[in-house]
Order: C-alpha cells, then structure tokens, then sequence
C-alpha cells in the first residue's frame, strides 16, 4: 500500500510533464527574408523600414538592400516596405513552420503615379493671323490633371533665319513678347512643365506681323529715362524702333540704303549704330573710337550721300567710317584744336559744313571745307553764344542752322533766344525764319524737308527743362505770314528724308 502511494504522484508528474511540452511546439515560428530595389535599373536601397500585419516586428533594409524578419510565427501577412520619397508597397506572404520565405520589393518614386499635364491649347493669336503688330500677347489654355504647379516654356521662330526666341519659367497662360519685326511669319510653341513627367508640347501655331509702313520722319522721345527712336507713317501712326531699355538718339535716314544711322550709349562711350527702317537689323558700326564732344546731346554726324560711309566727330578730329563697320579713317583735324560737333555731308559727296566750338561750347563757328581738308567758305564765326543744327540744302545753296542771338553764355549752355537761319551761300546773307517764334522759347535741331520747301524743328521753352515739340516752318523768310504748325508733341531731334 504504501509503494501505491509513491508510484501515484510520480505518474501525476509525468502526466503534466508531458502535457505542458505539446503546448510550446505548437506555437509554431518561421523566417521572412528579402530584399528592396529600385523599379527599373534594381539598384538596392538601404534604410527602407519592413513591418508586417498582423504585427510582428519591424527591421531596416541594409546597404544591400537586404533584410530578415525572424521568430516570426506561422500565418499570413501582408509584409510594408516604406520610405520617404518613394512609393510604399505591400506583399503577402504566408510563414510556414521552420520555414523561410523570401520577398522582393521593387520600389517607384512617390511621383511614379502622377499623371502629365494635358497638351497646352494655343488660344492667341489665332493660327494663321496676319498684320500683327509688333507687340503681341500669347495667350493659351492648360489642364492641370494632378494639382501640380505648373511651368510653361514659350518657343518662337521666324521663316527669315534660325533664330529662336525663348521664355521660360512663365507661370500664366499669357505672356507678352515686344519688338517683333514687321513683315515676318512666326511660328509659336508652348510647353509645360509639372516639374515631374516629361514636358507636353502644344501644336505649332503661326500668325504674320504687319508691313512696315512708308514713313518719312523720325525722331526721339524719353522712355523710363532713355531717348527712344521712333518714326511715323503716313496715317499718322507711330512705331517704336528701339527698346527703351537701351539710350538711342540722333535718328539719319539714308534714302540709298534704307538704313537709319543713330548715336547709343554702351557703358561709358557712344558709338554709331545702324538699323533697317522697321528698326530690325540693328549694328554697331564705331568700336575703338567713339563718337565724342563737349556735349553729346549737341554732336551730329552725317551719312555720306551713297550710304558707303558715315562721317563723326570725335573732339577735334573727324573720322569716316564704312556702313559695314570697317575702316575707320582720319579724314580731317580741326587747326585751332577745338571741337568739331556736327558735320554734314554735301548731296554730291563734295563738300562738308562743319560746326566747331570751344570745350564750353562757344567762341562757335560754321565753315564749308572740300574733300581735301581745305576750307572754302565761312557761314559764320566767333559769335557770342550757341550754334546749332547744321543742315547743307540738296543743291549746296544754302545752309540751315540755329543761333542763340540773345548772345548768351552760361556754363549749362542755357541758350535763351535760338532762331531758325537759312544763309544763302551765293548772296552770302543769313535770314531768320524765326520770326513768329513765341518769345521765351527756343527753335531746336532744324533739318530741311525733302523738297526743301519747309523746315522741320524743335520748339521749347528756353527754362532747359519743359517739353520738346515738333514743328514745321515754311522756308519764306522774314514774312509776317510765317506759317509754323505742329507736328509732334513730346518728341525731338526730328529727321526728315
């Protein structure tokens, strides 16, 4: 009885032994491996977090884009691989007993599923459009498919060279494009950007600016503080022909070429440009001297009649220079050492008027010389106060010019009382054609018209600081009946041709 009572407890411990060690092997545990790439070119990417769910634990990715999930126990999962700047991706996988069970991510930027914007719609100018002017708004529609801040990039060719204008960076569906040329066939483009799938280019539209018009006269207004040329038509209508941005002036028509010649400031210096009559074409014709002179709003140049060469001073020197830009020459010096300021060039290439001054200005005086340097006739000389606007008619008869009679000097070079003279160079008499002039203003810049008949000037205060305006004056001198009429307003430096 007493061996009974052992062998019970002994069977009772085996019993719940064998019992508890059924419980852990059923809790069964197995191994997630694998391994992360990129979509494509399956370059390995480190530091990309793997979780599972139902949650298990959680490992990083390695430099080789590896990593191992273990002790996981036996069921199924859906295995996140996530990491900033990419797509997250899920997978399912299912853990068997002892078992390993590899994955492989390939993983896309978190971009990969947006979507491009559509193709821009040109909406202006309409396709096809003609006589544009040369300042043109485009304008076209775009949808944004995915919320995305979208760019546009403008395209413009011509039919006349391979140039291509290019505006980049525009965040409107509209954008303005200034000094076109006349006469030309563009073709516009407009692309779009959302800064994620490739650029989606719109059709290719195609409109025509307008002819440049006949126009006669030119001259120069102030814009945001530059002199800007500008030139009308026959209606009346006025045309832009260089940017304000830049400090053009002196506008000389040569009939020849059809170029206009004018004076502009680069740094420090001016120097002789020239230009087609619409105001394309533009060139620098000067480099290594320049124009210069006691005062660059006074100088004036001259083209020579066959359009071959331009004539400018330069203090006491006077230089001709091919139109093409090339040789530059010295072709006379003034005796005296003073300065010459403007210069005119006969029609017939024989002669030059030339208009000379002191370093302030004064002590001026105008002479002819021939094409050797030699001078031949003096118009006037060592008078008291300004001279000006120098101008030799067709037949070399008479030579149009200003003078401050009020004999007037200042160190501002204020002139007080200029007046229109014409002298006659077989009579050698100077006539005023100022004689209706408003008393306190000045008579500017006098260039002959075409048939000679009229002259065409500058009227303005003589405070030195109120506006310029255009006029014209009938060559009738010394009448009562003097007709003087208004041309421009805010306008000056006026050429004739």
């Amino acid at each position: 009885m007493k061996s009974i009572k052992f062998i019970f407890p002994l069977f009772f411990a085996i019993l719940i032994s064998g019992c508890s060690e059924e419980t852990i092997d059923n809790v069964q545990i197995g191994t997630i491996t694998g391994t992360v790439v990129t979509e494509g070119n399956f370059e390995p990417i480190e530091n990309v977090r793997i979780s599972t769910n139902p949650a298990s634990s959680t490992v990083f990715t390695d430099e080789n884009g590896e990593f191992t999930l273990r002790n996981i126990p036996v069921q199924e999962y859906s295995v996140q691989a996530r990491k900033d700047s990419l797509l997250t991706q899920f997978q399912g996988v299912e853990v068997i007993p002892d078992g390993e069970v590899n994955i492989v991510f390939e993983m896309k930027p978190e971009t990969a599923n947006n979507l491009a914007p559509k193709a821009p719609q040109l909406v202006s100018p309409e396709n096809n459009a003609e006589g544009l002017p040369r300042t043109v708004t485009f304008a076209w529609a775009s949808e944004n498919v995915d919320d995305d801040e979208l760019t546009y990039q403008l395209e413009i060719r011509n039919d006349r060279n391979s140039n291509v204008q290019t505006y980049a960076n525009i965040t409107d569906t509209t954008f303005t494009v200034e000094d076109l040329n006349y006469g030309y066939k563009y073709f516009w483009q407009v692309r779009v950007s959302d800064s994620v799938n490739e650029d989606v280019l719109s059709e290719v539209g195609t409109f025509n600016t307008l002819e440049f018009p006949k126009s006669r006269i030119a001259y120069v207004r102030k814009v945001n503080g530059n002199n800007v040329i500008f030139s009308r038509d026959l209606n009346e209508n006025e045309y832009q022909l260089t940017s304000a941005s830049q400090n053009s002036f002196r506008p000389r028509k040569n009939h020849r070429t059809d170029k206009i010649a004018f004076l502009r400031t680069i740094g420090s210096q001016t120097h002789l440009f020239t230009m087609n009559l619409d105001g394309s074409g533009q060139k620098q014709i000067t480099s290594n001297i320049p124009v210069n002179g006691f005062n660059l709003d006074k100088i004036d140049f001259s083209w020579a009649n066959d359009g071959a060469s331009l004539i400018y001073p330069n203090f006491s020197k006077l230089y001709r220079v091919n139109a093409t830009g090339d040789g530059t020459t010295q072709i006379y010096s003034e005796p005296n050492g003073r300065f010459i300021t403007e210069v005119d060039v006969s029609n017939d290439n024989s002669r030059m008027a030339l208009l000379v001054n002191d370093a302030n200005g004064y002590n001026a005086s105008i002479y002819l010389i021939n094409n050797e340097g030699q001078k031949t006739t003096t118009i006037v000389s060592n008078i008291e106060g300004a001279l000006g606007g120098l101008n030799l008619s067709v037949n070399n008869n008479m030579v149009l010019y200003t003078r401050d009679v009020s004999g007037f000097e200042s160190e501002d070079y204020r002139q007080l009382n200029s007046q229109l003279f014409v002298y006659n160079i077989n009579t050698q008499e100077a006539l005023s054609i100022s004689d209706n002039k408003p008393d306190g203003t000045n008579d500017l810049d006098p260039r002959f018209s075409p048939n000679e008949a009229e002259v065409i000037f500058v009227n303005t205060s003589n405070d030195g600081i109120s506006q310029n305006n255009i006029f014209t004056v009938e060559i009738n001198p010394g009448s009562a009946d003097e007709n003087r009429t208004l041309l421009y307003e805010n306008a000056f430096m006026p050429d004739w041709e």
